[in-house]
C-alpha cells in the first residue's frame, strides 16, 4: 500500500528528519511516538503532500486516498452536526443542487419538444446516474451510522457544532474522513483533547471502526500507552530518525536501544559488565535484607512508593546512586509491608534481561 524509502526533509540547511524508510500494508495501525521535535507531525505532512520531501521516495498503490485529521479543526459557524458531516459529500451535495434546479425548470416548462427541454432531460439522466454511483441514496444513512458509532446520539444531530468541546468536534471531523472512504488516515494526536476515561473509550471505537472499514491508520501521539494500545506497529522516532519499527509486544519486551527502552517506559536500564541491558519493572523482584538474592545486587533503599491501582511502583536507590523501579502487584506489596527508607535486595531471572544496542 505504501513504501517509503530514505525520506528526508530539510529546512534552512538542517534536516528535520532523514533516512526514513518503512513499508505499510492495508489495515495496519501505526502508532508514531517520540519526543517533541522528533519529526512525527512533519512526517504526516509529507505523507499528506502538504509539504514536499527534500530527498527519498514515496510509492503509493494506485488510486490511494489519504485523509488527514489535523490538530486544528475549524468549522463554519452555524452548521449543525449533520450539516457539517455532510460536507464529506461535496460532489453529492453539488449534484443535489443541480438536480433540484433542473426539476424546478422541468416543472414549469411546457416546451416539451424543444432542444432546451431535451437537454434538461439528458442532464437529469446523467446527473442521476452519477448521484447513484456516488452513493447519493445512501449517504444520509451512512452518516448517521458513523456518527452514532463515534458516540453521538440522534438528538445531537441538529445541535450546532460550536456547542461541542474539542474532543467531540474531533469526532465530527473524523466522521467526515471516514465517510470519504479514505484508504489511509493520518491522525495527529486525535485523542489529546479527551479526558482519560473518554480516551480509553475512543481507542476502542477507533480500533473497531478501523477493523470494520479496513483503513490504514498512522497515528501520532505523545502517549506511549496509547500507541501500544492502538497500534499493530509501533514506530519510535528520535531527532528525525526511526529508532525502532516493530509490533507493540516486541517494542515493549525487546526495545532496540537505551532511548527506546527509556522512552517507552516500564524498563530499568542497567550496565552489567561490558553490556547494557533493560529489565521490565514488573520483572524486578524485591527481597527483604534477611535473604540475599543469587544475583548479589547490593542492597537498595526504598525512596518512593506510588499507588497505581492494582499495582504499586517502588523507586529504589543504591549506594552508587543507581535508581531502579519495581512494579509490584498490590497483594504482594502489602504481604511484605514494604516502607519508604526500608533496605531491600533486588533479584531477577536472567532470561528477563534484554541486551540493548549501543
Amino acid at each position: 500500500m505504501l513504501n517509503v524509502h530514505n525520506l528526508t526533509v530539510s529546512f534552512m540547511g538542517s534536516d528535520l528528519f532523514s533516512g526514513i524508510t518503512f513499508k505499510l500494508n492495508k489495515g495496519d495501525r501505526v502508532g508514531l511516538i517520540g519526543k517533541n521535535g522528533a519529526g512525527k507531525s512533519t512526517l504526516l505532512k509529507v505523507l499528506s503532500k502538504d509539504i514536499e520531501s527534500s530527498a527519498g521516495t514515496m510509492a503509493f498503490d494506485k488510486d490511494i486516498q489519504i485523509g488527514f485529521l489535523r490538530q486544528d479543526i475549524d468549522f463554519v459557524k452555524g452548521r449543525t452536526i449533520l450539516e457539517e458531516a455532510y460536507q464529506a459529500f461535496e460532489e453529492i451535495k453539488e449534484i443535489e443542487l443541480k438536480l433540484a434546479a433542473i426539476n424546478e425548470q422541468l416543472a414549469t416548462r411546457t416546451d416539451y419538444e424543444s432542444e432546451v427541454y431535451s437537454q434538461l432531460i439528458i442532464d437529469l439522466t446523467d446527473l442521476t446516474e452519477r448521484y447513484e454511483l456516488l452513493g447519493g441514496y445512501n449517504y444520509q444513512g451512512d452518516t448517521e451510522k458513523i456518527l452514532q458509532g463515534l458516540g453521538f446520539q440522534r438528538k445531537d444531530f441538529d445541535k450546532l457544532t460550536d456547542t461541542f468541546s474539542g474532543g467531540w468536534r474531533m469526532r465530527i471531523e473524523l466522521a467526515k474522513l471516514l465517510l470519504q472512504n479514505n484508504d489511509i488516515l493520518l491522525l495527529d494526536e486525535p485523542l489529546s483533547a479527551l479526558d482519560p476515561a473518554l480516551r480509553i473509550d475512543m481507542r476502542a471505537e477507533l480500533k473497531q471502526m478501523q477493523r470494520e472499514l479496513g483503513i490504514t491508520f498512522i497515528h501520532v501521539t505523545h502517549s506511549q500507552d496509547e500507541a501500544l494500545a492502538l497500534a499493530t506497529i509501533g514506530v519510535v522516532m528520535n531527532e528525525g530518525r526511526i529508532e525502532q519499527f516493530a509490533n507493540p509486544i516486541e517494542l515493549f519486551n525487546k526495545p532496540a536501544n537505551v532511548f527506546v527502552a527509556d522512552f517507552v517506559g516500564g524498563h530499568n536500564i542497567m550496565k552489567l559488565g561490558a553490556s547494557t541491558y533493560s529489565l521490565r519493572a514488573d520483572k524486578l523482584k524485591l527481597i527483604g535484607t534477611s535473604k540475599k538474592p543469587k544475583n548479589k545486587v547490593p542492597s537498595f533503599k526504598i525512596k518512593d512508593i506510588e499507588f497505581l491501582g492494582s499495582s504499586i511502583s517502588v523507586t529504589l536507590v543504591g549506594s552508587d546512586d543507581l535508581t531502579l523501579k519495581a512494579k509490584v502487584m498490590d497483594q504482594d506489596f502489602y504481604k511484605h509491608n514494604f516502607e519508604i527508607e526500608q533496605d531491600v535486595y533486588c533479584d531477577w531471572d536472567e532470561n528477563d534481561l534484554h541486551q540493548l544496542r549501543n
